[in-house]
């Protein structure tokens, strides 16, 4: 199957002949000469544009390769304008499949005829993507909603896809000499089940529904409500939204709006997803984003399709944005001891090298608007530094990568002259000096506090039994009865303080959460006192 599909992957990259794309007079020799005389000048070129043609080629590559493309028609900077403008109809432009079986596949799942389960169904899809198509319909109490139906046999052709990627990904492993720092089989496999779930409506649902909840009353951002009732795993019905699709500029100007606090406001909803509530949307290509119509004063985005969505661990948190700090604030250094410091380069890493190389890749960013910054170029630089420190690529931080590429194509064709670095900056700095404020922490040990007084009664028998020494021989009896003597004492002293720690942290606790709305300065002066006895005495049992 995988040979079918390479042999299928040819046929179409001779078809619409895209050697034409590639500029041959910056290859090597031996390469302009295969390019001459390969097979697929055979086939006649098109009278089509170099952007028709490839847009073509991946409608017919399927669902992997469309995306490409949509994250490709975000980067006006790095292509062609033709080029560009034709990716950019993969969005919602697919070509649809038949209506009738799309109602075939909401009846068998739903179990009763389309008349029935809607007062309307417009037949006639409103969009069409690369994994599914929508239309438009009304329920019977009236609410306005859409469809959205699963491509049929999709799953087959997208399984062919990964297995021919994990099969590349494995050759370049071995093969390429960056191959084993990239974790190109990691990175295939990431994406292998990132792509298998949103087949899953079920779990799209869900993540709309969290998605919903973390912007309930929200001014920046609004998603739409989900419809349980009609929702399975290969259809979901959810409201019906009304806006402007977020690249439409002529029409969000002739409405009013502030493109420059529309610009600033996606910003924040990205920080915000990524460090307030580690869930955020990481489909954001322009066919999933809208503005509402009704407040151009105070834009307010609409997210749709919620089918990818990314998370970090608290340690990638935690680095990510000590990092991003750091270089915002020019400190290279501490870029550098971060990188070392959380094993995203060897630990043998001169750090004072690897910071010279740091800012010489930043320090050309800064003080620019969005306009002029090619991230393209930033990206390349980058690269050439990882490459240089054999830093590894995090798997973890993949999806995250991808939705700052989207991001910023979208800052940069609302407002060029957006600061990015001004938007952010402030929003890491208030997300690190609450995540560790007295309060928050204190917030933190609280939630944690069943979990350790339940530990709390074994806790001296653990002590006991990690201070017990091994075995050795009969001569050294004495010496082992000393020491183990000594050892008992020690743990014993160890418990106290553990103890006098777990006391304090929970009458700290007690007093904190009697009104866990005040902010820091009102919090009580006991609970702040107590949590240093705590800190003192848990430092003194280590």
């Amino acid at each position: 199957m995988g040979l079918r599909r390479l042999v299928a992957i040819c046929w179409i990259i001779c078809r619409y002949r895209l050697d034409t794309l590639i500029p041959a007079e910056k290859l090597p020799l031996r390469v302009r000469l295969l390019l001459r005389c390969g097979p697929w000048r055979l086939f006649p070129r098109r009278h089509h544009s170099s952007g028709e043609r490839l847009r073509c080629a991946l409608e017919n590559l399927g669902p992997i390769f469309i995306k490409f493309g949509q994250v490709l028609s975000t980067r006006g900077d790095l292509l062609p304008d033709d080029i560009s403008e034709e990716l950019a109809k993969l969005q919602d432009q697919v070509p649809p499949f038949a209506s009738e079986v799309a109602v075939a596949a909401i009846e068998s799942a739903l179990g009763k005829p389309i008349t029935e389960l809607f007062a309307a169904f417009d037949h006639e899809a409103l969009a069409s993507a690369s994994i599914a198509q929508v239309h438009t319909a009304t329920l019977h109490n009236n609410i306005d909603v859409v469809v959205k139906v699963v491509r049929p046999g999709i799953e087959r052709t997208i399984a062919a896809d990964i297995r021919l990627l994990q099969t590349i990904a494995v050759l370049v492993q071995r093969y390429v000499p960056d191959g084993r720092r990239l974790r190109p089989v990691e990175i295939v496999e990431d994406y292998r089940h990132t792509i298998f779930d949103e087949l899953d409506l079920k779990r799209e649902g869900g993540n709309t529904s969290q998605l919903r909840r973390n912007f309930k009353d929200s001014e920046v951002l609004y998603v739409p409500e989900v419809y349980w009732d009609y929702t399975r795993r290969n259809i979901l019905v959810m409201e019906r939204i009304h806006g402007t699709s977020v690249t439409d500029i002529q029409s969000l100007r002739e409405q009013g709006t502030d493109m420059k606090k529309l610009a600033e406001r996606g910003v924040e909803i990205f920080f915000t997803q990524v460090f307030r509530d580690s869930f955020f949307h990481a489909d954001m290509h322009p066919g999933n984003v809208f503005v509402a119509h009704n407040r151009p004063a105070s834009p307010q985005y609409i997210a749709i399709d919620c089918a990818i969505i990314g998370s970090l661990s608290d340690f990638d948190q935690y680095y990510l944005a000590r990092n991003l700090l750091a270089i915002f604030q020019r400190n290279y250094r501490e870029v550098a001891e971060l990188h070392v410091e959380c094993g995203w380069v060897p630990p043998e890493t001169r750090v004072h090298e690897f910071e010279a190389a740091i800012r010489s890749v930043s320090e050309p960013i800064f003080e620019k608007p969005l306009s002029e910054i090619s991230f393209g170029k930033l990206l390349l630089n980058l690269f050439q530094t990882a490459r240089r420190f054999d830093m590894e690529v995090q798997p973890s931080l993949v999806l995250l990568q991808k939705t700052l590429l989207n991001i910023e194509g979208l800052g940069r064709q609302l407002y060029p002259q957006l600061d990015l670095w001004a938007t952010a900056m402030p929003f890491l700095e208030r997300w690190v000096r609450d995540r560790y404020s007295p309060q928050n922490m204190l917030k933190r040990v609280s939630h944690r506090l069943p979990g350790w007084l339940e530990q709390l009664p074994h806790l001296p028998e653990t002590l006991l039994e990690r201070g017990t020494p091994s075995k050795h021989n009969a001569g050294d009896d004495l010496h082992h009865k000393n020491q183990l003597g000594l050892i008992v004492r020690e743990q014993a002293a160890r418990a106290r303080n553990q103890r006098i720690a777990i006391v304090a942290l929970i009458c700290a606790a007690v007093i904190a959460n009697s009104d866990s709305r005040q902010v820091l300065q009102d919090l009580p002066d006991s609970s702040i006192a107590l949590f240093g006895i705590a800190f003192y005495f848990f430092i003194r049992s280590r």
